[in-house]
Protein backbone atom coordinates (compact mmCIF):
# COMPACT_ATOMS: atom_id res chain seq x y z
CA UNK A 1 0.00 0.00 0.00
CA UNK A 2 2.81 2.39 1.03
CA UNK A 3 4.51 1.86 -2.73
CA UNK A 4 1.19 2.45 -4.49
CA UNK A 5 0.76 5.74 -2.42
CA UNK A 6 3.95 6.92 -3.34
CA UNK A 7 3.66 6.57 -7.11
CA UNK A 8 0.70 8.08 -7.18
CA UNK A 9 2.15 11.09 -5.39
CA UNK A 10 5.02 11.15 -7.91
CA UNK A 11 2.80 11.28 -10.70
CA UNK A 12 0.49 13.74 -9.23
CA UNK A 13 3.85 15.90 -9.37
CA UNK A 14 4.69 15.28 -12.93
CA UNK A 15 0.94 15.73 -14.23
CA UNK A 16 1.43 19.22 -12.33
CA UNK A 17 4.35 19.83 -13.70
CA UNK A 18 2.98 18.81 -17.12
CA UNK A 19 0.05 21.54 -16.46
CA UNK A 20 2.03 24.12 -15.17
CA UNK A 21 4.60 24.45 -18.03
CA UNK A 22 2.45 25.75 -20.69
CA UNK A 23 0.82 27.85 -18.38
CA UNK A 24 4.35 29.13 -17.40
CA UNK A 25 5.07 29.92 -21.34
CA UNK A 26 1.83 31.72 -22.18
CA UNK A 27 2.67 33.89 -18.86
CA UNK A 28 6.58 34.89 -19.76
CA UNK A 29 5.40 35.78 -23.67
CA UNK A 30 2.97 38.20 -21.71
CA UNK A 31 5.32 39.88 -19.49
CA UNK A 32 8.36 39.90 -22.30
CA UNK A 33 10.22 42.86 -21.97
CA UNK A 34 9.25 44.25 -25.66
CA UNK A 35 5.09 43.79 -24.76
CA UNK A 36 3.23 46.62 -23.88
CA UNK A 37 5.74 49.46 -24.42
CA UNK A 38 5.82 52.06 -22.10
CA UNK A 39 5.15 55.36 -24.35
CA UNK A 40 4.24 57.94 -21.73
CA UNK A 41 5.55 59.60 -18.69
CA UNK A 42 3.64 62.47 -17.27
CA UNK A 43 5.63 64.43 -14.63
CA UNK A 44 4.19 66.51 -11.30
CA UNK A 45 7.15 68.35 -10.20
CA UNK A 46 7.76 72.21 -9.24
CA UNK A 47 10.10 72.86 -12.16
CA UNK A 48 12.07 75.13 -10.18
CA UNK A 49 15.56 73.82 -10.48
CA UNK A 50 15.19 70.84 -12.09
CA UNK A 51 13.87 70.63 -15.60
CA UNK A 52 12.15 68.65 -17.82
CA UNK A 53 14.75 68.06 -19.98
CA UNK A 54 16.98 66.29 -16.88
CA UNK A 55 14.02 64.22 -15.79
CA UNK A 56 13.73 62.87 -19.63
CA UNK A 57 17.24 62.43 -19.99
CA UNK A 58 17.15 59.93 -16.85
CA UNK A 59 14.18 57.97 -17.44
CA UNK A 60 14.40 57.29 -21.15
CA UNK A 61 17.29 55.15 -20.75
CA UNK A 62 15.34 52.89 -18.55
CA UNK A 63 12.11 52.24 -20.73
CA UNK A 64 13.19 50.42 -23.12
CA UNK A 65 11.48 47.50 -21.07
CA UNK A 66 8.02 46.84 -21.53
CA UNK A 67 5.10 47.81 -19.14
CA UNK A 68 5.49 44.92 -16.80
CA UNK A 69 9.63 44.43 -17.15
CA UNK A 70 10.09 48.30 -16.47
CA UNK A 71 12.16 48.77 -13.59
CA UNK A 72 10.65 51.19 -10.92
CA UNK A 73 12.80 51.35 -8.52
CA UNK A 74 16.09 51.97 -11.57
CA UNK A 75 13.44 54.53 -12.27
CA UNK A 76 13.34 56.41 -8.99
CA UNK A 77 17.29 55.73 -8.71
CA UNK A 78 17.78 57.81 -11.72
CA UNK A 79 15.53 60.47 -10.83
CA UNK A 80 17.00 60.58 -7.46
CA UNK A 81 20.53 61.22 -8.39
CA UNK A 82 19.30 64.61 -9.81
CA UNK A 83 21.05 67.34 -7.83
CA UNK A 84 17.94 69.25 -6.51
CA UNK A 85 15.70 66.14 -6.04
CA UNK A 86 15.04 65.60 -2.62
CA UNK A 87 12.60 62.48 -3.18
CA UNK A 88 10.63 60.49 -6.18
CA UNK A 89 7.32 58.38 -6.58
CA UNK A 90 6.96 56.35 -9.39
CA UNK A 91 4.22 54.14 -10.48
CA UNK A 92 2.93 52.86 -13.98
CA UNK A 93 -0.57 53.32 -15.46
CA UNK A 94 -1.70 50.67 -17.45
CA UNK A 95 -1.08 50.08 -20.30
CA UNK A 96 1.74 52.63 -21.37
CA UNK A 97 2.02 55.22 -18.92
CA UNK A 98 4.76 55.83 -16.12
CA UNK A 99 3.46 58.33 -13.50
CA UNK A 100 6.23 59.99 -11.28
CA UNK A 101 6.19 62.76 -9.12
CA UNK A 102 9.35 64.44 -7.67
CA UNK A 103 9.88 66.37 -4.76
CA UNK A 104 12.37 69.53 -4.72
CA UNK A 105 14.91 70.01 -2.39
CA UNK A 106 14.01 73.18 -0.90
CA UNK A 107 17.55 75.42 0.14
CA UNK A 108 17.54 77.11 3.18
CA UNK A 109 21.36 78.42 3.41
CA UNK A 110 24.51 78.15 1.95
CA UNK A 111 27.03 76.09 3.50
CA UNK A 112 31.05 76.42 3.15
CA UNK A 113 30.67 78.94 0.24
CA UNK A 114 29.93 76.13 -2.29
CA UNK A 115 27.68 73.59 -1.09
CA UNK A 116 23.64 74.01 0.47
CA UNK A 117 21.75 72.74 3.69
CA UNK A 118 17.86 71.99 2.36
CA UNK A 119 14.92 72.54 5.23
CA UNK A 120 15.12 68.91 6.03
CA UNK A 121 18.87 69.59 7.31
CA UNK A 122 20.62 67.70 4.47
CA UNK A 123 23.49 69.78 3.01
CA UNK A 124 23.52 69.08 -1.17
CA UNK A 125 25.57 70.10 -4.13
CA UNK A 126 23.84 71.37 -6.50
CA UNK A 127 25.11 73.39 -9.47
CA UNK A 128 25.08 77.43 -8.99
CA UNK A 129 25.48 77.33 -5.44
CA UNK A 130 28.28 79.62 -4.81
CA UNK A 131 26.06 82.27 -6.78
CA UNK A 132 22.60 82.58 -4.00
CA UNK A 133 23.57 85.30 -2.67
CA UNK A 134 20.19 85.64 -1.13
CA UNK A 135 20.89 83.04 1.41
CA UNK A 136 21.85 82.78 4.63
CA UNK A 137 25.98 82.13 4.78
CA UNK A 138 26.76 79.56 6.77
CA UNK A 139 30.41 78.23 7.73
CA UNK A 140 32.33 75.77 9.85
CA UNK A 141 32.69 71.98 10.28
CA UNK A 142 30.56 69.71 8.64
CA UNK A 143 30.63 67.87 11.64
CA UNK A 144 28.93 70.89 13.55
CA UNK A 145 26.43 71.86 11.06
CA UNK A 146 24.00 71.43 13.53
CA UNK A 147 25.34 73.52 16.20
CA UNK A 148 26.23 76.27 13.73
CA UNK A 149 22.63 76.33 11.87
CA UNK A 150 20.76 76.82 16.07
CA UNK A 151 23.79 79.52 16.74
CA UNK A 152 22.52 81.48 13.42
CA UNK A 153 19.12 81.07 14.74
CA UNK A 154 19.48 82.50 18.03
CA UNK A 155 21.89 85.68 16.90
CA UNK A 156 19.14 86.38 14.23
CA UNK A 157 16.73 86.66 16.92
CA UNK A 158 18.47 88.49 19.33
CA UNK A 159 19.14 90.76 16.35
CA UNK A 160 15.51 91.21 15.63
CA UNK A 161 13.38 94.54 15.98
CA UNK A 162 16.24 96.13 18.09
CA UNK A 163 18.92 97.28 15.76
CA UNK A 164 17.43 98.04 11.87
CA UNK A 165 20.18 95.28 11.40
CA UNK A 166 19.82 91.84 10.28
CA UNK A 167 21.86 89.04 10.11
CA UNK A 168 22.90 87.06 6.90
CA UNK A 169 25.79 84.48 8.10
CA UNK A 170 27.46 83.09 10.73
CA UNK A 171 30.67 81.40 10.98
CA UNK A 172 32.08 78.87 13.23
CA UNK A 173 36.11 78.65 12.93
CA UNK A 174 38.69 75.85 13.44
CA UNK A 175 39.72 76.20 17.37
CA UNK A 176 35.78 77.45 18.05
CA UNK A 177 35.26 81.59 17.73
CA UNK A 178 31.84 82.30 16.50
CA UNK A 179 31.17 85.45 14.34
CA UNK A 180 28.44 86.57 12.36
CA UNK A 181 27.74 89.00 9.18
CA UNK A 182 25.10 91.72 9.00
CA UNK A 183 22.87 92.64 6.00
CA UNK A 184 25.34 95.78 5.48
CA UNK A 185 28.22 93.41 5.47
CA UNK A 186 29.57 94.27 9.07
CA UNK A 187 31.33 91.48 10.82
CA UNK A 188 30.54 90.91 14.72
CA UNK A 189 33.54 88.42 16.23
CA UNK A 190 31.62 87.12 19.23
CA UNK A 191 33.92 84.62 20.17
CA UNK A 192 33.46 80.91 22.09
CA UNK A 193 29.73 79.77 22.69
CA UNK A 194 28.93 80.04 26.77
CA UNK A 195 29.89 83.66 26.60
CA UNK A 196 27.93 84.65 23.16
CA UNK A 197 24.23 85.59 24.74
CA UNK A 198 25.85 88.21 27.44
CA UNK A 199 28.17 89.44 24.99
CA UNK A 200 25.52 90.31 22.32
CA UNK A 201 22.85 91.27 24.62
CA UNK A 202 25.74 94.13 25.96
CA UNK A 203 26.28 95.07 22.55
CA UNK A 204 23.16 95.76 21.37
CA UNK A 205 21.90 97.78 25.05
CA UNK A 206 24.49 99.87 23.79
CA UNK A 207 24.45 99.83 19.76
CA UNK A 208 21.60 102.90 19.24
CA UNK A 209 23.64 105.45 21.33
CA UNK A 210 26.65 104.17 19.46
CA UNK A 211 24.99 104.96 15.65
CA UNK A 212 22.89 107.54 16.68
CA UNK A 213 23.75 110.74 14.47
CA UNK A 214 26.11 108.55 12.30
CA UNK A 215 25.35 108.00 8.89
CA UNK A 216 25.75 104.50 7.78
CA UNK A 217 26.60 101.56 10.15
CA UNK A 218 29.92 99.98 11.34
CA UNK A 219 32.33 97.82 9.63
CA UNK A 220 33.69 95.44 12.38
CA UNK A 221 33.25 94.89 15.79
CA UNK A 222 34.86 92.88 18.29
CA UNK A 223 33.16 91.74 21.12
CA UNK A 224 35.68 89.67 23.11
CA UNK A 225 36.55 92.03 25.74
CA UNK A 226 35.58 91.69 29.01
CA UNK A 227 33.83 94.64 30.06
CA UNK A 228 33.15 96.36 26.73
CA UNK A 229 33.81 95.99 23.04
CA UNK A 230 35.75 97.11 20.15
CA UNK A 231 34.48 99.11 17.00
CA UNK A 232 35.67 100.15 13.91
CA UNK A 233 33.52 102.90 11.81
CA UNK A 234 33.39 102.71 7.86
CA UNK A 235 36.36 105.26 6.29
CA UNK A 236 35.02 108.62 5.32
CA UNK A 237 34.79 108.91 1.99
CA UNK A 238 37.08 111.79 0.78
CA UNK A 239 36.04 114.00 -2.16
CA UNK A 240 38.83 114.77 -4.39
CA UNK A 241 39.74 117.90 -4.91
CA UNK A 242 39.61 119.22 -8.75
CA UNK A 243 43.01 120.82 -9.76
CA UNK A 244 43.36 124.51 -11.59
CA UNK A 245 45.07 124.17 -14.87
CA UNK A 246 46.86 127.36 -15.12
Amino acid sequence: MKGAAATRIVAWGIAITLVALPVVGVMQGWFAAGRWPVTQLKVEAEFAHVSAEQIRSAVLPRLGKGFFATDLEDVRKAIGSLPWVESVEVRKRWPDTLLVRIYERQPFARWNEDRLISRQGLVFEAPGADQMGDLPRLRGPDSRLAEVVSFYAQARKAFEGRTGLSIVGVSLSDRGSWSATTDSGAEIVIGDRDQADRRLARFLDVYPQLVAGRHGGFAYADLRYTNGFAIRWPEPETTATPKVGT
